[in-house]
């Protein structure tokens, strides 16, 4: 079970390698801090408004203990003493909430201030993020486009890989029809296949042509040195009847010819 498990482990990281692209990885990661950034500028106006708030709140009470001492001081200059001591007691009892106010406010203007630093801060290192998010993306585009490239040039590419092989079928077919067509052409030549249109001869076509051009030449030779000799007519005669039966024997095998083609 453990080595299943680490087997099947193993494939997932390598798949999830494969489908992982870095650019939509920093992306992402861009924007999570975005993200965050905002939720830190949030926290920054929350407490800035809760500040605002207690400053209200500080201002209503001490308008309150401002008006409780002239009433309290007014009542003394009437003689009643009782009326001032009550809005001077009443007065002390509002000072004590401004002063837990503003203890308050004091701490949230501390945390106003570190909360606004920490935000800038983030800023900072968002900007700088961004910026060498977008160098990453383009060394790594350029370095892939020129991987393909590559792969393209030496074939080792699927696609061209393809036409690679696309490219050895079509010579391996054309190397056999050309080996096809050479070996129909001798056929054709030697006789063993029959030429539908005629015009190919088969052996004995081929040597009874040969031996009616060589008895025609040996016929012409012996009428020139008859000349030449000055021969008698008798001579002649034989050598004109010979070429007349010659003519009479190639007029025969003419027919055959042409029956045969």
């Amino acid at each position: 079970m453990k080595r299943m498990g680490m087997i099947f482990r193993a494939k997932a990281n390598k798949a999830l390698d494969r489908a992982e692209d870095p650019r939509e990885t920093l992306d992402y990661s861009y924007q999570k801090q975005l993200e965050l950034l905002q939720k830190v500028r949030r926290g920054v106006a929350d407490v800035a408004t809760s500040r605002k708030r207690l400053e209200l709140q500080l201002n209503q009470l001490q308008g309150q203990s401002s008006k409780l001492e002239d009433q309290g001081r007014k009542a003394l200059a009437l003689g009643r003493e009782d009326l001032a001591r009550e809005a001077l007691s009443r007065r002390a009892a509002l000072q004590q909430q401004v002063t837990d106010l503003e203890t308050q406010h004091t701490t949230l203007q501390g945390e106003e201030e570190k909360l606004t630093l920490a935000a800038q801060r983030l800023q900072a290192k968002v900007d700088a993020f961004r910026t060498k998010k977008e160098t990453i993306k383009a060394t790594y585009t350029a370095a892939q486009a020129q991987t393909r490239i590559g792969e393209a040039f030496s074939g080792i590419s699927e696609e061209m890989g393809d036409v690679g092989l696309a490219i050895q079928r079509a010579e391996d077919k054309t190397q056999q029809l050309q080996a096809r067509a050479g070996a129909i052409d001798e056929l054709l030549a030697s006789g063993a296949l029959d030429d539908p249109t005629g015009t190919a001869k088969d052996d004995i076509a081929a040597e009874l042509d040969r031996i009616s051009g060589g008895s025609d030449v040996e016929l012409e030779l012996q009428r020139m040195k008859a000349e030449l000799a000055g021969g008698s007519s008798s001579s002649q005669q034989a050598i004109e009847g010979g070429t007349q039966d010659s003519a009479q024997q190639s007029q025969q095998s003419s027919p055959h010819k042409f029956d045969k083609r």
